[in-house]
């Protein structure tokens, strides 16, 4: 019953637009007063959740990666990437993948890079003579690309919910490879779509403006050099480095690029302590949510239930994917991650997956489910970015959610996609 009374709560309160924090609180709450336990815990569980230092790195890449859009390094490596791939079929569409890559290393929001590299591509597309709803459908799918390439908040917050067992040096390892077979996976479907509409390529502009454009660039480009590095190597923690990224990019946007203005500062600011305090109230929300499951054991139950179905791996994959696939499309990822790991990471580990490989996967599953309806925050940057309804960037987007799901069974399937670059590290 009690299980009932915390989903059923939940649900409703979802259907009916509460806000997904509340939605989380209010459902713990009518739980814990069924079973009799003291209200307390529910804030207790709160409390917890976001005191864990590791959260630290949060607000700080965020802060780092609006710093980084109001600073112009969002341009400089959109117009590097023009250079590099914009001689290709469909030029521009190829360009929006390789700057969602670029800048996907700065951000580590999906929803950022939708909105900075949308902002700057889009317009440009349609003044090209390309179709508006390709413009948007390119940038939300490849926004995804940001949640995968270091530094991704959302490994961070995997790590947690995991009981912080996980390594986040090898979380943001693991992320690369998938991260870069998904960019190719849309810029093959960005080619097939523009030739078969016959969309222009742009010219080449020669080695010296490639490198001009590098050299323009590389400030940016080294900050994923000293998130990653210094992770890795064991120099800082992600949280330090998520403070280094923030002085970084002040120090680049004020002193070298010197395009941060006093209101951009202050925007910047303003924004990140927003975006931080709902991130970490959904979190703390969450947290508690997710102790009554583990309470509950629903985890326990979910093994059991799995194994009745099958005893393949290969099986029980493709039932997680499906399973994820579906929540995405229904609830923002960073609740959701808090949620589903305690859920489904026994049962991945209780057939064999490793826990690094689990969190790449559940990672790319819930940032497919980022660019579909009812909830898809991304789709709706994308969609408000370039002026067009849901229903016309829905009719189109498909080749490239077929790109998507293709990397997502590729990362699911071959284990050693994920897992190879950590290895190597160590």
């Amino acid at each position: 019953m009690e299980l009932w009374i915390l989903f059923g709560s939940f649900v409703f309160l979802l259907a009916i637009g509460t806000p997904v924090a509340f939605c989380l609180g209010i459902s713990s709450f009518a739980t814990v007063a069924y079973l009799g336990l003291p209200p307390v815990v529910v804030f207790q569980r709160l409390n917890s959740g976001v005191s864990v230092f590791a959260l630290m790195a949060i607000p700080f890449f965020i802060y780092a990666g609006d710093l980084m859009v109001r600073g112009d390094i969002a341009r400089r490596l959109v117009a590097l990437a023009g250079a590099l791939v914009g001689h290709l079929r469909g030029g521009l569409g190829q360009v929006n993948v390789l700057a969602s890559v670029m800048f996907g290393g700065v951000s580590g929001s999906a929803a950022a890079d939708a909105s900075a590299v949308g902002g700057l591509m889009v317009p440009q597309m349609k003044a090209r003579g390309y179709d508006v709803d390709y413009a948007v459908n390119i940038t939300v799918v490849g926004s995804i690309i940001a949640l995968m390439i270091p530094p991704s908040h959302n490994m961070i917050i995997y790590s947690i919910s995991a009981g912080g067992r996980i390594s986040i040096a090898d979380l943001f390892t693991a992320g690369i490879v998938p991260g870069l077979i998904l960019a190719l996976s849309l810029m093959v479907a960005a080619w097939f779509v523009a030739k078969r509409r016959g969309y222009p390529t742009e010219p080449f502009p020669g080695v010296k403006a490639l490198w001009s454009l590098f050299v323009s660039a590389v400030p940016g480009l080294i900050l994923v050099a000293i998130i990653f590095g210094g992770v890795r190597s064991g120099i800082f923690t992600a949280s330090e480095s998520s403070n280094i990224a923030v002085v970084y990019a002040l120090l680049i946007t004020v002193f070298v690029y010197r395009t941060m203005s006093w209101h951009d500062f202050v925007e910047a600011t303003s924004g990140a302590v927003r975006t931080t305090a709902m991130v970490l109230m959904v979190i703390g929300c969450a947290s508690s949510f997710g102790w009554l499951l583990a309470y509950t054991r629903v985890p326990a139950s979910m093994v059991a239930l799995l194994k009745s179905v099958s005893d393949n791996p290969l099986v029980i994959l493709f039932l997680l994917n499906i399973i994820l696939l579906i929540l995405g499309t229904f609830m923002d990822m960073s609740p959701l991650i808090v949620i589903t790991t305690p859920i489904f990471l026994p049962v991945a580990t209780a057939f064999g997956v490793d826990p690094v490989h689990f969190g790449v996967i559940l990672i790319l599953n819930l940032g497919i489910g980022l660019c579909t309806p009812p909830v898809g925050a991304v789709l709706f940057v994308g969609c408000a970015v370039g002026k067009i309804p849901i229903s016309q960037a829905m009719r189109t987007i498909w080749p490239f959610y077929g790109a998507a799901f293709a990397a997502l069974m590729l990362v699911t399937y071959i284990p050693a996609l994920s897992l190879w670059l950590p290895s190597a590290f160590k």
